[in-house]
């Protein structure tokens, strides 16, 4: 079962996330994405890549919870991995600019997905959250990057609170760059990847592979501590008890 889409329309590359009903992600569904990604930058006829659900109303609810439950210290590590290291990586050894086109709910792990391309855009049918601490787990990575994007109250707030916000409040904030009518984030995202396809390769690749050392110096070695302590974190009988009153469908009993 093919877990991500590919299709090429001109100079850009679109990688569609195909796991309904919720692109819970998983080993399989990161691998792919991650092959995906390192395929298109492979490409020299691709100048630009736009990642999608091809569900409007959901972009990606996160990890696997249950997944999570099941797996110990090593399963974590090796979905951290890939989310978390392997993904900045292949982001930032691309040479090419990435966009995420969000319809629907981005929850979790998706805001993940998305806030590692280079640009999100989104309609008017997106929302977005950082419900980990529900559940008992941390929103680790959003600890290093939201903070640079939305400045460090206003981070907090949406990282400990939990709640979910629009795609007028994620522009408003600067996580989004633009917002679209409707549900045309696809549309959107395309436009702004053909406006990227157009500039010269060469020039292209330099200034992006310059524009991510300047910006993420220290970035990397954040991510793999925050890592860290997510993996700390999810094995804990807290955590645990989270984990299993979300599949449960019930509210946690914490002590």
């Amino acid at each position: 079962m093919t877990l991500i889409r590919t299709e090429t329309e001109g100079r850009v590359r679109r990688l569609i996330l195909d796991a309904p009903p919720m692109n819970a992600m998983t080993l399989p569904l990161l691998d792919e994405l991650l092959a995906a990604y390192r395929a298109a930058a492979a490409d020299d006829a691709v100048r630009a890549v736009v990642l999608q659900s091809s569900s409007p109303k959901i972009f990606c609810a996160g990890l696997d919870l249950k997944l999570l439950r099941e797996e110990g210290a090593k399963g974590v590590r090796a979905l951290l991995q890939r989310l978390y290291l392997d993904m900045l990586d292949v982001q930032h050894t691309m040479g090419k600019p990435t966009i995420a086109a969000v319809s629907g709910a981005a929850r979790g792990g998706g805001m993940t997905l998305s806030i590692t391309c280079n640009c999100i855009v989104a309609d008017e049918t997106a929302s977005f959250g950082y419900p980990e601490l529900d559940n008992g787990l941390i929103p680790a990575i959003h600890f290093v990057h939201l903070p640079r994007q939305i400045g460090r109250h206003r981070a907090f707030e949406l990282l400990f609170s939990g709640r979910s916000f629009d795609a007028a409040e994620a522009e408003r904030i600067g996580l989004v760059v633009k917002v679209a009518k409707g549900a045309g984030a696809h549309d959107a995202a395309m436009e702004l990847a053909e406006s990227f396809a157009r500039q010269p390769p060469e020039a292209t690749r330099v200034a992006h592979a310059a524009f991510m050392r300047a910006q993420d110096m220290d970035f990397r070695r954040e991510v793999a501590d925050v890592t860290e302590t997510f993996i700390n974190v999810s094995q804990t009988e807290e955590t645990q008890e989270g984990l299993t009153a979300f599949i449960e469908k019930r509210p946690p009993a914490w002590r």
